[in-house]
């Protein structure tokens, strides 16, 4: 069994935080760009969390 540490890890491109590679992305994790299906509803948002507006 291989520790959680020494698994690859990539950053959500939606909240900037790092997420391990979990089994069921073992297929397709080259695709995966988001941590969770929150961060894939919102989309790719700023990472500040604040929504810009157009002037």
């Amino acid at each position: 069994m291989r520790k959680k540490s020494d698994l690859p890890t990539k950053t959500c491109v939606s909240c900037g935080l790092p997420f391990a590679w979990r089994k069921k992305w073992a297929r397709h994790w080259e695709a995966v760009k988001y941590c969770s299906d929150r961060c894939r509803r919102a989309g790719a948002a700023p990472v500040s969390g604040k929504a810009q507006s157009k002037p």
